[in-house]
């Protein structure tokens, strides 16, 4: 509470200052995204949270993706963002982009910020056809909530199906670990394992036009059947990890 806390406002504050003075000059966003990864590297370092990553080798580099998560914690973001080493933007809720720093980064860098009870599927779309096109890479929490137990909930098939109108692949993401760094309605953070996988990428081509079509469904449901099952295996075994 009397150092942890204060030395995150203070990392806050100063990068996202940064990030958001070289959004007048840097419009891709791209130093902001540095300024997004030193950010998380302080913050794992202070709170003393070692990240184990698994899997890079399955992607190419350069190439963007839409990143799938399961969601566990507040400290979801900064592995991810530290652990992936591709541009990043976040798929968001819109009340974010009114927090001071954070927030003003997340709108003036690239990020997409979605107003949940209206989304603007068509709006949606074309922001993600952008940022293909500057070969940018999307991290999506398809559950729309963090977990209380660790259990990996129903990931929602609308994303799934912006990703296949896109002709973007889709690459499932497994964290496990981050539920006992920081808890669900606790400020209070300890030390710990974390452990992201990344798995083979997965083709939307072809896809439907109603995120009702099965398709779509079973996309969604392939994938979570991916994350749940590293998720259930490791998730128990958290801070015991094999030497291979």
């Amino acid at each position: 509470m009397f150092f942890l806390i204060p030395a995150i406002t203070v990392y806050t504050i100063v990068f996202g200052t940064l990030s958001v003075f070289s959004s007048v000059v840097d419009r891709s966003g791209r130093f902001a995204h540095r300024c997004a990864r030193g950010w998380s590297r302080l913050i794992l370092v202070t709170t003393g949270v070692r990240v184990d990553v698994r899997g890079l080798e399955q992607l190419t580099p350069g190439t963007p993706y839409v990143f799938v998560s399961n969601h566990q914690s507040i400290y979801d973001i900064p592995v991810v963002f530290w652990a992936l080493p591709f541009q990043l933007r976040i798929i968001a809720k819109q009340s974010l982009g009114s927090f001071p720093f954070l927030g003003w980064h997340l709108r003036r860098t690239g990020h997409l910020l979605v107003d949940r009870s209206r989304p603007d599927r068509s709006a949606i779309l074309q922001r993600w056809r952008e940022l293909l096109g500057e070969g940018l890479s999307l991290i999506i929490f398809p559950e729309g909530t963090r977990s209380e137990d660790g259990c990996v909930g129903r990931f929602k098939a609308g994303s799934f199906l912006l990703a296949m109108e896109a002709g973007l692949q889709i690459v499932p993401v497994s964290i496990t670990g981050t539920r006992f760094v920081m808890r669900k309605g606790f400020l209070t953070t300890r030390p710990g394992d974390v452990r992201l996988t990344v798995h083979a990428p997965v083709s939307t081509a072809g896809g439907p036009e109603s995120p009702d079509t099965p398709a779509a469904i079973r996309l969604s449901e392939q994938v979570r059947a991916v994350v749940e099952a590293r998720v259930a295996a490791e998730d128990q075994g958290v801070g015991t990890w094999p030497s291979n």
